[in-house]
């Protein structure tokens, strides 16, 4: 089972909670998903009202945890600021890491992002950062005391899919034993098992599930198929090659004159 600072997660996909048709659809793909934990803009709560205070309530009867984002933030005090919010609103020490350093690509400000983390650390969060699949920024937010790291596969809501599947497989490889769960870019219940093959412990989705014809219907597909990339993970999958290995064997078969 998948453990995130000490919690057991019992499944291994994970859903954002914006841009659905309705609450409703929202509460029927998080239930036939599975997803144990969702995630929550905190922006979204504050500038709400009243209107947030029954979003929250909402989010709460889900039965799955809540990791708050500091989606939008720019800088490191606007990230730690929102942090601390969300910490005093959610009553959790989980906090998912964002700093954008650009307003069209979405892509994470890597130095700020390293900058807020040690600050959040130091503070007693169990920061979960959005990063780039940068080997360097993983080494640099694993020493500031992150345990747990999510990596882009392409920009939020691109839905391009892997782009880079060498760099998250380096990492993937570097890191043997720390959650890694991919967030952002993925588009299409095939991406999911690919990453899943790879070996990474989860997937964060929002915008592929949300903006389907049929957000309930995609959620239930993702969910498969991120389970069966990490059962054929765990399986053992072949490694490709450049000649043909026959199925069966040549040894012993009949020799006719």
């Amino acid at each position: 089972m998948l453990t995130l600072y000490g919690k057991n997660i019992p499944s291994r996909i994970f859903l954002g909670t914006a841009q659905y048709p309705s609450p409703m659809i929202l509460e029927n793909a998080v239930r036939h998903s599975g997803a144990s934990i969702v995630t929550l803009s905190l922006r979204r709560e504050i500038i709400g009202g009243e209107q947030r205070s029954r979003f929250h309530k909402f989010i709460e009867m889900l039965d799955a945890y809540v990791l708050p984002n500091t989606a939008g933030c720019c800088s490191v005090k606007e990230a730690v600021i929102t942090a601390r919010l969300a910490r005093d609103l959610f009553k959790t020490n989980w906090i998912k890491l964002e700093v954008i350093g650009n307003q069209d690509t979405l892509q994470p400000d890597i130095f700020a992002l390293v900058e807020a983390a040690k600050i959040l650390v130091e503070e007693g969060f169990d920061v979960f950062p959005y990063m780039t699949d940068d080997l360097i920024v993983a080494e640099r937010l694993v020493a500031a005391g992150c345990k747990t790291l999510m990596p882009w596969c392409a920009p939020i809501g691109s839905a391009k899919g892997p782009s880079n599947t060498a760099s998250l497989r380096t990492m993937r490889d570097h890191f043997p034993d720390l959650p890694l769960i991919v967030d952002a870019g993925i588009g299409r219940p095939s991406h999911a098992t690919m990453l899943m093959e790879l070996g990474f412990d989860a997937i964060l989705l929002n915008t592929a599930v949300a903006k389907a014809l049929d957000p309930v219907k995609m959620a239930q597909a993702f969910a498969q198929a991120i389970t069966a990339g990490r059962l054929g993970f765990e399986a053992g999958i072949l490694n490709p090659r450049d000649i043909a290995i026959p199925s069966t064997p040549v040894i012993g078969q009949a020799v006719f004159p």
